[in-house]
């Protein structure tokens, strides 16, 4: 898979992104392993965007396991500076999975308490609203009723 090629604009981007990150893969003495580039695999493919840190005095050597990278893993060689590669490949598309016996999840609610006099700003509470709950008008949390059933579907199941 041949390296991706970006502008220098875009470079510029990446290369600004990459400047808080953290060395994600550490290339030791024994090179660019298989092992190696599958965690550099890996690691592309959750983050985009990485630093590897490789453990070589040798800018050659360390020019070649660059180019190596970026060319057998489809990335972009972003900056090779010291001891330091960057690479960026495009994150993939995740598909969204979509489950139907999911109940629905806690709800963050804000509840106004307005004070007696009348200058004064408003009391703002956040409450968790958890799925078996409902919110009162007095800004209470109390479980939730049960439906009622009617007379004639209560007839028919028994």
């Amino acid at each position: 898979m041949p390296a991706i090629q970006l502008t220098p604009a875009q470079r510029k981007v990446h290369r600004a992104d990459a400047h808080h990150l953290d060395p994600v893969v550490m290339i030791g003495n024994d090179g660019l392993t298989p092992a190696v580039k599958k965690e550099t695999d890996a690691a592309l493919n959750a983050h985009g965007l990485i630093k590897v840190r490789v453990f070589c005095d040798d800018r050659a050597t360390r020019e070649t396991m660059f180019a190596t990278l970026a060319d057998e893993l489809g990335a972009a060689p972003i900056q090779h500076i010291g001891k330091l590669l960057v690479l960026w490949r495009p994150l993939p598309e995740r598909e969204k999975v979509i489950d139907e016996d999911r109940m629905p999840g806690p709800k963050d609610v804000k509840v106004l308490k307005f004070s007696k006099r009348g200058g004064q700003r408003p009391e703002v509470k956040v409450l968790r609203v958890l799925g078996n709950q409902r919110l009162t008008t007095g800004g209470q949390i109390k479980r939730a009723k049960k439906k009622p059933v009617s007379i004639k579907k209560r007839n028919q199941s028994s």
